[in-house]
């Protein structure tokens, strides 16, 4: 998801009228990414992109706009909440959204589980009356409102001439409470009505309905906050007086305060959500096959293949590179891929200055590799230096136009060379770590620029520089937030230091003849002057002739321990003290490729150690141990240790990191337990001894050398989906194949944008994607048709309310109508 800016937000009450502000990405109501701080600003930009794998079910992404007073106190301005079945709508384009005000009666998430049943009684003087039995069983997903969650139930009969209140018990700090509360409610009959049997239809209890609240109980003077309410008119009980369903709660129908709209300002977004159903394996072998085939050179060329042409029918390059790298990393067969698609690249490439220099399959799909097999290499070379120029801040302007008055241009000047001679130096000493498969596909660009262009000595080394110099150091460098080397943004004299570092390392690295004249700027060129030493040459390609060498290097022991990841979290008290208290505190924890410590505060000598060797897995934990969300567990050969990180994305991450770090633990266990040791047993398994081992299987670690978790078969869903909205230009190539083997005369416009060297070949292929997809559509057909007929409205999976499933069916009695 990309977020874009927002403007017109209502000026501060005091003189100076502006605001800093920054913006939180919620799933609900839960925060898994904020903004930078933009300060003085009544239209802030914030342009950050934020990716996520949504890892639970919600009903709302919202995003709001947070201020920070004087004090560093927040107070939130306004936000902008899309429904989930309204993402589609949006997706991928931008939008401006108005902001809405942020109140109480907004917040509504969760849902509530009732059973009603009408009953007839009789009274000791024998007339009959009729009583309603609400049961309140059990509320799922209520917010958390400032840190606690104390929720009741208030149950009331609605009806033109009354209204009786009654409420469950307050159940303390748990957001999924269990009531399971009964209420009687009298409900009367006409006078005129006299006959014996009684029949719903002409009572008056259709005029009814039943209104049940959730209360949030506030210990505060303020009074009890509302959580969301249903409103369940009484006819649903029919003719069998029953009803049992789950509900979504929802806001007030009236409720709030009325703000005007138009004077909180708006939020300009840009939403991207996928949502893949994903099949079993069997169902993508035919186009799995197909894929992984086009490594294949032998048998035709690669600009036959499956691969390829999904890259020709794309609108970019990028969404084909994406599956495209995961599935064939997965099934190991990246190498020769990449390979086979480069060379046809080298191929036609006229020019030994231009290779790999345009936004082609091949350089995205190198892109991506890198991306993923290298960013633990990225880490473990850049991060200690980011870290130091981020936190040092030492002024390193060297145009005389921006120089502040208090600075000193030579000062800056050798800050910032000393800054690029580190840089330099770390880069091209790391060779020995660069991971097998990046030195793999750099061995075969090396080959085929060098077979291609024999005369050019240089084009070995430039073919390699412009990926690992151009795209992969330079990049990270600049904005090490979006390479996970930094947490936020750099601020601006930061980033501008870091921007004046990549442009050098960019161009020591590209070997060019004349350096100097490669700058437009004047004092760039000057201070360039100091690294136009032989030596500076001489290291690059020592580093490059390394790193595109084939044959698996050692991994040399890396000495000084590599900062993976920090944050403050909170875990519980591991019972180490025989009488200490077993209690929850916040610490600040600290992961390095060495050992996972957490400490009293950041900057403090730590409290616990643990060795990463001794990480034996690490899972998460089950709600229901604690009461509490978010939760995982470190376990070690004594003891488990139990975390709680901030959000669902944040413990998401940090289980992947310690997984990573830990997979090749020799000790690994192989089951674990789910839920905490509590009272003398085990939560999950209700055994008794502290030492049992575990009852479910840990999920597994991945191997060493590329730590990946990729599901082929969701990738090949992705390009499943690539190819059915790419249907009309896969038709197209297909007459272009026809067209260019009857004429190979002068091509028709139309066909010319399509690479197609072997007409006949292509066409095969695209007969076979062609057939793939349409058995995979159809499968989705049958699938979305089957699930409509079991589903059961009211449900828990789909609670009544449930405004993107009712959606759903009225997709679906429309296809299904035309379907047979």
């Amino acid at each position: 998801m990309a977020k874009g800016e927002a403007k017109n937000i209502p000026p501060y009450p005091g003189p100076n009228r502006m605001r800093d502000c920054y913006c939180t990405v919620n799933l609900d109501q839960e925060e898994v990414f904020r903004t930078k701080i933009v300060e003085k600003s009544l239209c802030p930009f914030y342009g950050e992109d934020f990716y996520c794998e949504i890892p639970r079910s919600f009903r709302h992404l919202s995003f709001y706009i947070f201020d920070r007073d004087v004090f560093r106190r927040d107070s939130s301005i306004g936000k902008v909440a899309v429904k989930k079945e309204d993402l589609q709508k949006y997706h991928g384009k931008d939008t401006w959204f108005q902001l809405q005000p942020v109140s109480a009666d907004s917040e509504v998430q969760g849902k509530v589980h009732l059973e009603l049943r009408l009953s007839e009684v009789i009274t000791d003087s024998g007339v009959i009356s009729h009583k309603l039995a609400t049961r309140v069983l059990e509320c799922q997903g209520l917010p958390i409102v400032n840190g606690q969650c104390d929720p009741y139930a208030a149950v009331s009969l609605l009806g033109p001439s009354r209204s009786d209140a009654k409420k469950t018990k307050v159940k303390r700090k748990t957001n999924n409470p269990q009531f399971d509360e009964v209420f009687y409610f009298e409900v009367t009959r006409p006078l005129s009505y006299t006959k014996r049997q009684f029949d719903v239809e002409e009572e008056d209890v259709d005029k009814l309905a039943l209104r049940v609240d959730l209360w949030n109980a506030s210990n505060l003077k303020f009074g009890d906050e509302f959580l969301g309410g249903v409103r369940v008119p009484l006819r649903v009980l029919g003719q069998v007086g029953v009803h049992d369903a789950w509900y979504f709660l929802q806001p007030r129908e009236n409720g709030g305060k009325s703000v005007k709209v138009e004077e909180l300002g708006s939020l300009r977004l840009n939403i991207v959500y996928t949502e893949d159903h994903v099949f079993p394996s069997e169902h993508y072998t035919p186009l799995r096959d197909l894929l992984l085939h086009s490594a294949n050179v032998e048998v035709h060329p690669v600009s036959a293949s499956t691969a390829h042409i999904l890259g020709e029918v794309c609108r970019e390059k990028q969404e084909a590179a994406i599956p495209l790298v995961r599935l064939f990393l997965h099934y190991g067969k990246i190498v020769p891929f990449i390979s086979a698609i480069a060379h046809a690249e080298v191929n036609r490439t006229q020019d030994p200055n231009t290779i790999f220099r345009g936004n082609s399959l091949t350089s995205k799909c190198i892109d991506e590799t890198m991306k993923l097999a290298g960013m633990h290499y990225l880490q473990v070379t850049l991060k200690p230096i980011i870290d130091e120029i981020c936190t040092e801040h030492k002024p390193c302007e060297i145009d005389p136009v921006k120089l502040k008055e208090s600075e000193n241009l030579d000062t800056n000047r050798e800050n910032l060379r000393q800054y690029v001679d580190r840089i330099f130096n770390v880069i091209t000493t790391s060779g020995v770590r660069c991971p097998t498969v990046m030195c793999d596909i750099f061995f075969s660009l090396r080959e085929s620029a060098a077979t291609r262009f024999q005369v050019d000595q240089d084009v070995r080394y430039t073919a390699v520089s412009s990926f690992i110099f151009l795209r992969f150091f330079a990049p990270a460098i600049l904005s090490p937030n979006l390479f996970h080397l930094r947490p936020h943004h750099p601020d601006p004299a930061t980033s501008r230091t870091l921007t004046l570092i990549s442009k050098t390392i960019q161009t020591l690295g590209s070997l060019a003849k004349s350096k100097s004249a490669n700058f437009k700027e004047s004092y760039m060129a000057a201070f360039y002057d100091y690294f136009n030493e032989q030596k500076y040459a001489d290291a690059v390609k020592n580093f490059l002739d390394l790193i595109s060498t084939s044959g698996k290097w050692d991994q040399k022991s890396i000495e000084t321990p590599i900062m993976l990841k920090e944050g403050f979290m909170i875990k519980r008290a591991q019972g180490r003290n025989r009488f200490g208290m077993k209690n929850f505190k916040k610490r600040w924890f600290r992961l390095t490729n060495h050992e996972f410590t957490y400490h009293k505060t950041k900057g403090e000598g730590a409290l616990c150690s643990i060795p990463i060797e001794n990480i034996l897995a690490v899972e998460r934990l089950e709600e229901e141990s604690f009461k509490m969300k978010n939760m995982f567990q470190v376990i070690q050969p004594e003891r488990a240790l139990y975390i709680q990180a901030n959000n669902c994305v944040e413990a998401r991450d940090w289980i992947d990191i310690l997984t990573k770090v830990s997979q090749c633990n020799r000790k690994r266990l192989s089951t674990y337990h789910p839920s905490a040791y509590l009272n003398g047993h085990w939560l999950c398994c209700k055994l008794s001894a502290d030492t049992a081992p575990g009852c479910t299987p840990c999920t597994g670690g991945l191997p060493a050398n590329i730590q990946l978790d990729v599901d082929g078969d969701r990738e090949t869903e992705r390009i499943y989906s690539l190819f059915s909205t790419y249907m009309t230009k896969l038709i197209k190539m297909q007459e272009a194949c026809g067209s260019k083997s009857v004429y190979d005369g002068p091509e028709q416009e139309e066909y010319s944008s399509f690479v197609i060297d072997d007409p006949q070949e292509t066409y095969k292929t695209l007969k076979l994607i062609v057939s793939a997809v349409q058995t995979l559509e159809q499968q989705h057909t049958k699938y979305k048709r089957d699930k409509f007929k079991k589903t059961k409205i009211g449900s828990q999976e789909h609670p009544i309310g449930d405004k993107s499933f009712q959606c759903y069916i009225r997709q679906q009695s429309e296809s299904s109508t035309y379907s047979i």
